[in-house]
């Protein structure tokens, strides 16, 4: 109940002003901060990114009260005199005020401009309220209020001390210290270089210099020279603090010294009604800032071609492409032979097995053109590769390592880890693919060269001529052997025409076999060439999608969580 019988929480339109439109700078810098938390989950540690996360979460629910009104916390420990302030300020004994124990057991507020501070006050958790602007009060900041209603409302605090002895005053304390607008700090002569006050409240509040004020209270106890040495010296501390050019107002709050002055700035204050967004801008970018400090790093060097290029080597060879290029040379030496070898010699080629058939990669041969099978879907078809061995895993998980090491440098440890992590994303599924990628990479099996056709028929027409010379010698011997009479065969130059055909066609196919030998090897050195082309592409792109794309990927978020976090910490 208010001194002039007004509930704050019941018979009256306690509506929840809504936050301001998008578009403000804290719409902008929360948005920044939100979205810095979500691209740092799991990069970052769990208690930094929910230490932002309650930072954007209290904003919203502020901005969801009464932007009209601005909450002024009284904060001191024990013995300050916060509670003689808080009443020579507001102008009526509301709050219980002793010189050496703790006499504020729970917040108290005094409340100027009730319309909207209900669902405030419940927010903040404070059941204690005081309404003073009606008729009944008198006091200055009533009468300043009542002149410029049109400025906001007012809502001081009157808190417990942050040193007491009991723990649930503490809490209460640490609470309401992220939750007002503005923070007044009443300190006393005796206690004002306390180090728990300093280490514990105001370095940690360095940024939010904008919202806060500071009282020396009991300065009737000084002497006058002694007060502006005293003044000087907690100005002193302040600074090593951080909280450089926050005003310090000498007041007693028994002789009323100063009080006028604390009241008129924290009236000019409640005017401007900026406070709340300024408290919110500053835990903002103290949030921001914080994440910061998790992220000491600069940026990371990215994906090079150079180290691209050795990873895909490395995989290459782990991945058993150089056993597949030797069979492709084997397999065209083979098919060679058997194309323009000398007939006759031609069953041993065939006796031994095509390499690549050996390695499951020549298949379907026989198929009409443009027709597939479940067995040659390389997503169903495995190599016959040997199984990697222990170096070859080594030298491709060394290769990913060095690969996301290489892109990572540069880059804080935290996101660096995570980089790596990237790289080793699809670590499981690797082998697999770059399997499928050799038995879906065209190798030209079974493919011929123009010019076998050529040797192939020259070979048959030599082997026929030296057939048909050989028999014919044949049955002219078998005739002589009867003694059947037959005519002399012909000849040229002396030379008998059977004789010719049989030492010709011999010599011409076994010669013809020699000069095609080597050609043979070097269209099996270009098909081996080609294949190395074709087999290096497929791996690439394997590792261009399983490994460079999601490194690329990481090292993307972190230059949008750099981003995110410059436009909320307020860099740029």
């Amino acid at each position: 109940m208010s001194r002039d019988g007004r509930d704050l929480r019941e018979g009256q339109d306690l509506r929840a002003v809504p936050a301001p439109r998008d578009g403000t700078p804290l719409d902008r810098k929360l948005a920044a901060l939100g979205t810095a938390t979500d691209l740092g989950e799991g990069r970052l540690p769990d208690q930094a990114l929910a230490a932002a996360r309650q930072v954007v979460d209290h904003a919203g629910q502020r901005r969801r009260l009464s932007a009209e009104h601005t909450v002024v916390g009284f904060f001191g420990a024990t013995g300050s005199g916060k509670s003689s302030l808080f009443n020579a300020v507001t102008g009526h004994a509301l709050a219980r005020a002793a010189a050496t124990r703790p006499t504020t057991s729970e917040p108290m507020a005094a409340v100027w401009g009730a319309e909207g501070a209900g669902p405030l006050l419940d927010w903040l958790e404070v059941n204690q309220r005081h309404v003073l602007d009606g008729p009944a009060a008198g006091t200055d900041l009533t009468t300043w209020w009542g002149r410029r209603r049109e400025s906001g409302g007012l809502i001081l605090l009157d808190l417990p001390d942050f040193d007491s002895i009991a723990a649930g005053h503490r809490r209460t304390v640490q609470r309401l210290v992220g939750q007002v607008d503005v923070l007044v700090w009443v300190v006393d002569p005796q206690k004002y270089a306390d180090a728990a006050l300093h280490r514990e409240f105001l370095e940690p509040l360095a940024a939010h210099r904008a919202v806060t004020l500071v009282v020396l209270n009991q300065v009737d106890r000084l002497a006058g020279p002694d007060v502006e040495r005293v003044v000087a010296s907690l100005k002193d501390l302040l600074a090593r603090d951080g909280l450089v050019r926050v005003p310090v107002y000498p007041a007693s709050a028994t002789t009323g010294a100063g009080v006028d002055a604390v009241r008129t700035a924290i009236a000019e204050v409640a005017a401007q009604r900026s406070a709340a967004t300024e408290r919110l801008l500053s835990d903002v970018r103290t949030a921001a800032r914080a994440l910061g400090s998790e992220d000491a790093g600069g940026v990371p060097a990215g994906v090079g071609k150079g180290a691209e290029s050795r990873l895909v080597d490395a995989l290459a060879e782990a991945s058993g492409a150089s056993t597949v290029i030797r069979a492709v040379a084997q397999s065209y030496r083979l098919e060679g032979g058997r194309r323009t070898g000398w007939p006759v010699m031609r069953w041993m080629a065939r006796v031994r097995q095509d390499p690549l058939r050996r390695l499951g990669l020549r298949r379907g041969e026989g198929a009409a053109p443009g027709a597939t099978s479940g067995a040659d879907d390389p997503r169903l078809h495995r190599t016959s590769l040997p199984e990697r061995s222990p170096a070859q895993r080594a030298q491709a998980d060394g290769a990913v390592r060095a690969f996301a090491d290489s892109a990572s440098e540069g880059a804080p440890d935290s996101w660096r880890s995570s980089i790596r992590r990237a790289a080793r994303s699809h670590a499981e599924q690797l082998p697999d693919e770059l399997d499928q990628a050799i038995t879906s990479t065209d190798l030209r099996a079974g493919a011929t060269s123009w010019w076998w056709h050529l040797v192939n028929v020259l070979q048959w027409l030599a082997l026929l001529a030296a057939v048909a010379g050989l028999a014919w010698l044949g049955v002219l011997a078998l005739a002589a052997y009867l003694q059947f009479d037959l005519p002399p065969a012909p000849d040229v130059e002396g030379f008998p025409i059977p004789t010719l055909l049989a030492a010709g066609g011999l010599a011409f196919g076994i010669l013809l076999a020699l000069l095609a030998a080597p050609l043979v090897r070097l269209g099996a050195r270009a098909r081996a060439q080609r294949a190395r082309r074709r087999l290096r592409a497929a791996i690439a792109e394997v590792a261009a999608q399983r490994i460079a794309e999601p490194v690329r990927q990481e090292i993307n978020r972190y230059g949008r969580f750099r981003e995110a976090l410059a436009a909320a910490s307020g860099r740029h």
